[in-house]
């Protein structure tokens, strides 16, 4: 007998043994099974939906921000979502995510038994947390709609049961085609875009409905993967990806081997579109965030209803005139940058270098940044042939940043207030700071409203102002000077104002007195106060371009103030208004109709015959315009503000710190600096059959009692009769607390009349 061999009844033991076990085993894993399927069902794991919880269900979605014509120039988002319905997915784009993710989508309700089980087996076999691949349509969207959680070793297995439950009821909740347009509303397709519409716009600037095979194709295949198959990121792996989704469209005949054939040999080709990297309208779109959440809360306050910005979806439309916005873009990349060359190459002088370096070390010190000079920073830099990244010291970069030219842009309606366009700088990413807002010296477009107190007073446009050299005692000997060192004669109002003269206008600043200025200026709107100052003549005011626009206005309106708007209405997701901006029943009247009318035509003169004749002769501008030039002391700042009847534009160039400006007006006047931007605007406006027909019109002619008012002359001499009267009149005709004497060096009349 071997006793090294196992006897029958020793093996049937063991097998029967092996079988218990086995068993056991097995009823184990089904009573585990069933505990853990039951604990999911009862939400030990987290809480399911239910139907109704289901049905009620609502995306995070982006709210739209719309211009005028209704074209997207931005969104507010906590995920970048935009809702579409199932008639706005074009038929192959359905047709390519079911061949591709899930071809027996419309036969199961909800749950693929093959592919679950096989995803099951490697999941809980082979621990495989990547093994994805078995998920329905519907599974997928329930992940999308509830995101997943950790429950340590089996995560993925309770991960999939929830779904697969909620799969279940999501089919006895919705149809296939809900269920689809639900799937393709919450699908991420990376850089925190989520649903095809966002994708569609992001990737190929279009609408959903108006994708093509091909790229719905790219679109799906990013389904995947969307950082592999980015089209952007990684054309060749998108292209790859794109036609095996063609190949699957052709397995299940919903093209034709020839059709997919000739889509394959295509290229790749996107039209990639983030408003995030660099929108038409950054700066404008700050100032819609802030004005929309206002008016949120004050329907809150209204009604108690809440809506939230980043999530709801909402559509705010604006009233910025997209096509003028860019057109106004155009211009500052057209002037700027020959200008801010010149400016550079002007401080790369030797004068200019010891000037710049001497600046930056006092910056340094102002901002305790002289111990950090040396440090190096990683920054992006701006440049108008693109904005790079470098490595800079602190030093190096606050020199650059000196040296750099700044404008704003502003455009509105000056009957409505409406905005049409609203450039804040140079380039949001890299210079936020909004120079619309930016509070700078008003220079000579500060004499408007000098002179239209002086026409509220009753004054005419043929009145003649001083043009005689004075100095002002107790003031250090402070002198009104004219651009070009003239003197003497005499200006009219109209004249004065055209060729902006500075002793004429203080001249009349002497003669209204401060009080009646400060008046019309608070009325106007303004937010900075006023001193009485004699500067004050020459433009020492200071306003932002928002407010010069708005105060401009009332020249051409007839009188009236105007607040700015630039939110024309909020509508829900599903279209309902819940606000609607609507001009005021009456407006308030800030100067009489005989001022603005008479100040319109006052500062048509000064566009065709004094500073700001260059839109014309120099742009080949013939649109009728109005208009005044600026530029602040030592070339600070250059100003721009002029209008049509139906369109006012107001704009500001300079540095950030008055210290670092142009030694010449050949280049730092307004007339050189800023009108350029608004001339090479309205070139683009007269040239645009559309806007030219919305904001081009002849200004109408002055009422018959005031047809002649501008018919003089602007300089005349002084005649014999007010020669002689001047001899006896007393030193201190300037008013109040301001003394003056002749100016030294130069003597009475009747002395230098003897004397020769």
């Amino acid at each position: 007998m071997n006793s090294g061999r196992l006897t029958k009844s020793n093996r049937l033991s063991m097998i029967s043994k092996s079988g218990a076990v086995l068993l056991i085993f097995s009823l184990a894993v089904l009573v585990t099974s069933v505990i853990l399927v039951a604990s999911v069902y009862l939400g030990v794991f987290g809480p399911l939906q239910s139907k109704a919880g289901l049905q009620d269900y609502k995306n995070a979605t982006a709210s739209l921000i719309l211009s005028e014509e209704g074209e997207l120039i931005g969104k507010f988002y906590s995920e970048n979502r935009t809702n579409i319905s199932y008639d706005q997915i074009p038929s192959h784009l359905i047709n390519a995510v079911i061949a591709t993710e899930d071809a027996r989508f419309m036969e199961h309700k909800g749950l693929d038994a093959r592919s679950l089980t096989r995803v099951l087996i490697k999941s809980v076999l082979f621990n495989e947390r990547s093994a994805g691949g078995g998920s329905t349509i519907t599974q997928q969207l329930a992940k999308n709609m509830f995101g997943r959680k950790n429950f340590g070793p089996v995560t993925i297995l309770i991960n999939k049961l929830k779904e697969v439950i909620l799969a279940r009821r999501i089919e006895k909740s919705f149809r296939k085609e809900e269920i689809l347009t639900l799937y393709l509303n919450t699908v991420s397709f990376g850089e925190n875009v989520y649903g095809i519409e966002a994708a569609s716009e992001r990737y190929f600037n279009k609408n959903a409905a108006e994708l093509k095979p091909e790229e719905s194709a790219v679109l799906t295949g990013m389904l995947k993967a969307n950082t592999f198959y980015n089209p952007r990121l990684y054309p060749e792996n998108a292209k790859k990806r794109r036609n095996i989704v063609l190949k699957q469209m052709e397995k299940y005949c919903y093209l034709t081997p020839a059709v997919t054939d000739s889509l394959c040999e295509m290229p790749l080709i996107i039209d990639y579109n983030n408003y995030e990297a660099g929108g038409p309208a950054d700066y404008f779109l700050v100032q819609v965030r802030h004005e929309t959440e206002k008016i949120l809360q004050d329907i809150y306050n209204l009604t108690g209803i809440q809506w939230d910005i980043e999530t709801d979806g909402l559509k705010i439309t604006t009233t910025l005139n997209l096509a003028l916005q860019k057109y106004a873009a155009a211009s500052f990349r057209d002037h700027l940058p020959l200008m801010q060359q010149r400016l550079r190459d002007q401080y790369n002088t030797v004068h200019g270098r010891r000037s710049i370096e001497k600046l930056t070390n006092q910056e340094l010190q102002r901002l305790k940044l002289s111990a950090r000079e040396k440090e190096i920073r990683y920054q992006k830099v701006f440049g108008w042939k693109g904005s790079y990244n470098d490595t800079l010291t602190v030093k190096d970069s606050l020199r650059i940043s000196l040296t750099l030219l700044h404008a704003g842009f502003m455009a509105l309606d000056p009957l409505t207030g409406n905005v049409r366009a609203w450039v804040g700088g140079i380039d949001f990413k890299t210079q936020p700071y909004d120079q619309v807002l930016a509070r700078r010296q008003l220079a000579s477009i500060f004499k408007p409203f000098l002179y239209v107190t002086a026409l509220e007073e009753g004054m005419e446009p043929c009145q003649y102002l001083n043009n005689d050299s004075v100095t002002l005692s107790g003031l250090n000997d402070w002198s009104p000077e004219n651009y070009d060192h003239s003197y003497g004669g005499k200006y009219s109002l109209a004249g004065a104002l055209a060729q902006s003269m500075n002793v004429p206008a203080f001249s009349l600043f002497r003669d209204l007195g401060f009080e009646k200025i400060d008046s019309l200026w608070r009325r106007m709107g303004f937010s900075f106060t006023l001193d009485n100052t004699p500067s004050l003549a020459m433009g020492t005011a200071e306003a932002n371009i928002r407010e010069v626009a708005a105060a401009y206005s009332a020249f051409v309106n007839g009188g009236f103030k105007i607040d700015p708007v630039i939110i024309q209405s909020i509508k829900t997701s599903g279209g309902e208004i819940i606000y609607e901006n609507r001009l005021p029943d009456d407006s308030e009247r800030v100067i009489t109709e005989r001022s603005s009318l008479l100040m319109c035509a006052m500062l048509q003169k000064a566009a065709a015959e004094g500073t700001g004749a260059a839109v014309r002769n120099v742009y080949g501008v013939n649109v009728p315009l109005a208009g005044k030039t600026g530029t602040s002391q030592n070339y600070a700042d250059a100003w721009f503000a002029a209008f049509t009847p139906r369109l006012v534009l107001v704009t500001r160039v300079g540095a950030s710190t008055p210290a670092v400006h142009f030694n010449t007006g050949i280049y730092g006047s307004g007339s050189t600096l800023a009108l350029p931007l608004i001339a090479l605007t309205l070139k683009r406006i007269q040239a645009d059959r559309n806007l030219s027909e919305s904001y081009i019109d002849s200004f109408p002619g002055l009422p018959p009692e005031l047809a002649y008012a501008l018919d003089c002359p602007d300089f005349r001499e002084k005649s014999l009769f007010e020669r002689i009267m001047e001899i006896f009149e007393k030193d201190g005709r300037i008013r109040d607390r301001y003394d003056y004497k002749p100016r030294p060096g130069k003597k009475p009349f009747f002395k230098r009349l003897f004397k020769r």
